[in-house]
């Protein structure tokens, strides 16, 4: 409660309201194509991880967003390579405020030259994003590599991956 000029005023917010994070649950693999990362995805729900407001949903790997507003879209994802060097490996977030028609709005190239078992590389991709239209709004993700790469999965840890979905304010 603050008290402005004889006004009482009350129910005063401020900080982030939501942050959400989610993982594979189980390794996905990845070449040729672009592939929707999809493969058994959870919110995190380890001892000593946590969440704040509502939750994005989740069908196949499209993301449907609680509310309005402006996101922090943060990916990080190790991929590994388990039998060749791929020359480029490429991630993207893809975007749709109409639900279906999706633009990439952020992408990561990289490579990954294989060594010996399975050689890991990381990469960080992010974007705001601003949903005018939560009913409508939809976020995926998705990969393509010359060759098979891989990210793993686990559903005890933030194994080789994790989205994260932070809003940061009114759009």
């Amino acid at each position: 409660t603050i008290a402005l000029a004889g006004t009482t005023v009350t129910g005063i917010t401020q900080g982030i309201t939501m942050a959400d994070q989610w993982r594979l649950t189980t390794a996905q693999t990845f070449g040729g194509t672009a592939a929707t990362l999809d493969g058994n995805m959870e919110q995190i729900d380890t001892t000593g991880q946590g969440t704040i407001g509502s939750a994005m949903t989740q069908s196949s790997g499209v993301f449907t967003f609680p509310s309005t507003g402006i996101y922090l879209i943060l990916a990080t994802i190790a991929f590994g390579s388990t039998s060749a060097d791929s020359r480029y490996v490429e991630f993207k977030i893809n975007f749709a405020q109409d639900g279906s028609n999706f633009t990439t709005v952020s992408r990561l190239n990289s490579s990954v030259k294989y060594i010996s078992s399975t050689t890991y590389q990381n990469l960080v991709c992010q974007s705001y994003i601003d949903v005018t239209n939560a009913s409508t709004a939809r976020i995926k993700f998705s990969m393509e590599s010359q060759n098979a790469t891989i990210i793993a999965g686990s559903t005890s840890l933030n194994e080789s991956n994790g989205i994260s979905f932070i809003r940061l304010g009114n759009t």
